[in-house]
């Protein structure tokens, strides 16, 4: 959503706010499937035939999954404990803060994740070479390509397409979103 000239800074950080609120529901389902999954795996009954590695990688996705739970939850908390105070500027740069280490925890979650699912499948040297390809993926396209285009709107007349040139359906939803 674009922000209107003529919006007060109480109504931007409220957009922010609702924004960021957003973003953290699609990161908070993502992180709770794979922490249930996490949950599941000592029960399963290949679980004892683990090495000791993978026992310890196992260990780091658990509790990086856990951790990037907590803190991509956290933000409701802080909200209700700040609720009706007048300290939304705040509580959105608590909760940008509290998003972003969550998103790095999860990042470690999911590489772990990653290395320990095909460390029990191929030979460790192959798991670890697919652990790093997927981590360089990750990083990839939730640091690197948002760095690169963090000056958004120069990048928009550089290449000559415009948000404003985005086909709208009659019902005023993109299809392309």
């Amino acid at each position: 959503m674009a922000s209107s000239s003529h919006e007060t800074e109480k109504q931007r950080w409220d957009r922010n706010f609702a924004d960021l609120l957003q973003e953290l529901r699609v990161a908070q389902t993502g992180i709770q499937i794979l922490f249930a999954f996490l949950l599941t795996i000592p029960f399963a009954n290949g679980f004892p035939k683990t090495t000791d590695l993978q026992r310890d990688v196992y260990l780091v996705a658990l509790i990086s999954a856990a951790f990037a739970a907590a803190l991509i939850i956290s933000p409701v908390a802080f909200h209700r404990a700040l609720f009706r105070q007048g300290r939304k500027p705040e509580l959105v740069r608590y909760a940008h803060r509290m998003a972003t280490a969550g998103l790095a925890f999860m990042l470690v979650s999911m590489v772990s994740s990653v290395l320990l699912i095909t460390d029990y499948v191929l030979d460790l040297r192959w798991a670890i070479v697919v652990a790093v390809v997927t981590g360089g993926w990750f990083l990839t396209f939730w640091a690197l390509l948002p760095f690169v285009h963090r000056n958004w709107a120069a990048d928009e007349e550089s290449d000559g397409f415009s948000l404003e040139d985005t086909p709208v359906t009659p019902g005023g939803v993109d299809p392309g979103a």
